[in-house]
């Protein structure tokens, strides 16, 4: 499976972004799929956003409803909509997929700032 990421930027505090992640090959029927972060001075990555085939969805606790994912299963696209973004959610997103196995995107970064 492979992952290619867009999105993500510099923006300014109060501001909003989109991710957007395209899955191809070896896409089975059922999997989940979403978003992880790797933050400043925090060494692993966490959860932000995921969603499964049957439209399941979990965010990450400091999340607070400020983000929206959505899929389009047709493409094997899942979209991040990242509102009323904070300084501390700079760092670099992770796409991820699951079928069984973990595949991981390479990464884009988010860096808000004023």
């Amino acid at each position: 499976v492979q992952l290619v990421e867009s999105g993500g930027g510099l923006v300014q505090p109060g501001g909003s972004l989109r991710l957007s992640c395209k899955a191809s090959g070896g896409i089975s029927l059922v999997y989940v799929m979403g978003w992880y972060r790797q933050v400043p001075d925090n060494g692993g990555r966490e959860l932000v956003a995921t969603i499964t085939t049957t439209d399941v969805i979990q965010y990450g606790d400091f999340v607070n409803g400020r983000f929206i994912i959505y899929r389009d299963g047709a493409k094997n696209t899942v979209n991040l909509e990242m509102n009323n973004l904070e300084p501390g959610d700079t760092g670099v997103y992770y796409c991820h997929f699951r079928n069984g196995r973990d595949y991981w995107g390479q990464g884009t970064q988010v860096t808000v700032s004023g």
